[in-house]
């Protein structure tokens, strides 16, 4: 587990979709790459570290990388 000031964290893009908020985020000191995923409908919200090769895909399909039982969340076709 990483700790990553808020000062540190560089955001390297977002996207907001039906109330889903992702973030993909890079900190520069320890090269940590994470996805933050927050939904607002459930009210819930989770991060995971990626690989730095695998980010871009992580940023575009969260839950497909995220260790959570995907039954509990709806996909839009």
């Amino acid at each position: 587990m990483y700790l990553v000031s808020a000062t540190d964290a560089r955001e390297l893009d977002h996207r907001s979709s039906n109330g889903i908020e992702v973030t993909l985020l890079w900190s520069p000191q320890t090269n940590r790459v994470w996805i933050s995923v927050a939904d607002d409908r459930r009210d819930d919200a989770f991060e995971l570290d990626v690989d730095p090769s695998d980010a871009l895909d992580a940023f575009h399909h969260p839950y497909a990388y995220a260790d959570v039982d995907l039954d509990e969340f709806a996909f839009a076709a």
